[in-house]
């Protein structure tokens, strides 16, 4: 048992879109990414995914509507739902998903990430 300040965990690194691992709990990962312009299309099959904005403002786009999430609020995205994030301007980002979730669900891009590194 320890604290995590996660706003120092965002001040680790400065890469887009690429995931890092905070902490694991009953077979779920909490990921912390800064976010900018946008991700791929994509859904996952199995999984629901939770976002938190913890800086920022994020757009969640679906194929027949978009929703902005902004600092303080969350989303949930279920399973099977095909969805693309997004941000204007640099976004920190908070998720919940389980651990064998893949990063751009069965979409490979350039980037499309297979390990979350953990900070």
């Amino acid at each position: 048992m320890k604290k995590i300040n996660i706003l120092s965990k965002f001040k680790k690194f400065n890469s887009h879109w690429s995931p890092h691992s905070i902490a694991e709990l009953n077979g779920q990962q909490v990921i912390i990414a800064k976010v900018k312009g946008n991700f791929v299309w994509h859904s996952h099959k199995e999984e629901d995914e939770l976002f938190y904005v913890v800086k920022g403002r994020l757009k969640m786009e679906f194929r027949d509507k978009t929703k902005e999430i902004l600092q303080g609020e969350m989303i949930i995205v279920p399973k099977g739902v095909e969805h693309r994030p997004s941000a204007d301007e640099e976004t920190w980002i908070l998720l919940f998903e389980p651990v064998n979730t893949k990063h751009t669900g069965d979409t490979i891009s350039k980037i499309t990430k297979d390990i979350y590194p953990k900070i």
